[in-house]
């Protein structure tokens, strides 16, 4: 069984914006308010974040989240990156450093935006990363169970120690998952399959090639900002095309904007199989 929850189903500048009028900014509907763009996925017993963005501590929070396998990382922008310094406290709780998996141009990017996390010498209690670095093959993911554990030393920061015998003699579970390369304009950016069910944002192409690896899925998530073309984000009747031609038996809208009709609005122009996520949603496969 695979479940995925959507912890953020907003745009770069979330629903409400900051300062608008609009029907959408002051629906008291609750799905209509939106956190950035994640989701937590339960696959093979593993506990998987996918991006990070500015509202990472809350959504934690919101979820009850206490502990993370891995994050997976869509691209490098800072809606989907920029709540990465609160690794911080899994880093406290768990005493072990984080497992991110992204592409080189993404850690690029992250070495330029937390610099002070990869530096020499660093600052007592910085974010602790174990970065793998992924393309659009499939990869392995596997239970964050390190060998070393990290020591809080006061006015040093974290040492690291061997596990205990008992961890070190644990085999660790894994899974695979499997990209999907996309376009996001001209960046090049990754989607993710966990068994049925395929989580997409952030994009406006999607390679021919790239359809055979979303064949048989139970549930399919897909980014879709406003009804008008986008520059680098799937429309409305773009997003149904491809929802149509992945064939899903049910697909969910996500990355959605105060652009698009309130949620109870949208769902009663949309056909039966293609609704839009809200936070909290919580589907299984």
């Amino acid at each position: 069984m695979t479940r995925l929850t959507f912890l953020g189903t907003g745009t770069s500048l979330g629903v409400p914006i900051i300062g608008c009028d609009c029907g959408v900014c002051h629906s008291s509907d609750p799905r209509d308010r939106r956190l950035r763009s994640s989701a937590l996925i339960r696959h093979d017993g593993l506990d998987i974040l996918v991006d990070a963005g500015p509202d990472f501590r809350q959504q934690m929070l919101r979820a009850g989240v206490r502990h993370l396998d891995a994050i997976l990382l869509t691209h490098g922008h800072k809606d989907h990156t920029g709540g990465l310094d609160d690794i911080r406290a899994f880093n406290y709780v768990e005493r072990a450093p984080a497992r991110i998996y992204c592409e080189a141009l993404v850690e690029e990017s992250l070495r330029q935006e937390y610099a002070y996390a990869f530096s020499e010498k660093r600052y007592p209690g910085v974010p602790e990363w174990q970065i793998t670095t992924i393309d659009e093959n499939p990869f392995t993911v596997t239970e964050n169970i390190p060998k070393m554990r990290l020591t809080w030393v006061e006015g040093k920061g974290y040492e690291k120690v061997p596990a205990s015998p008992d961890i070190l003699a644990k085999k660790p579970a894994e899974t695979v998952v499997i990209p999907i390369r996309g376009r996001h304009y001209m960046l090049p950016v990754l989607g993710y399959r966990f068994g049925k069910i395929a989580y997409l944002t952030d994009m406006n192409h999607i390679p021919e090639e790239e359809f055979e690896k979303l064949h048989g899925l139970e549930h399919f998530v897909i980014n879709c900002v406003r009804r008008e073309r986008h520059i680098s984000h799937f429309s409305l009747p773009q997003a149904i095309e491809v929802a149509r031609r992945v064939g899903a038996r049910h697909s969910w809208l996500t990355h959605l904007s105060h652009q698009l009709p309130r949620y109870a609005d949208l769902c009663a122009e949309l056909p039966p199989d293609i609704r839009p996520a809200y936070d909290g949603l919580v589907i299984e496969a």
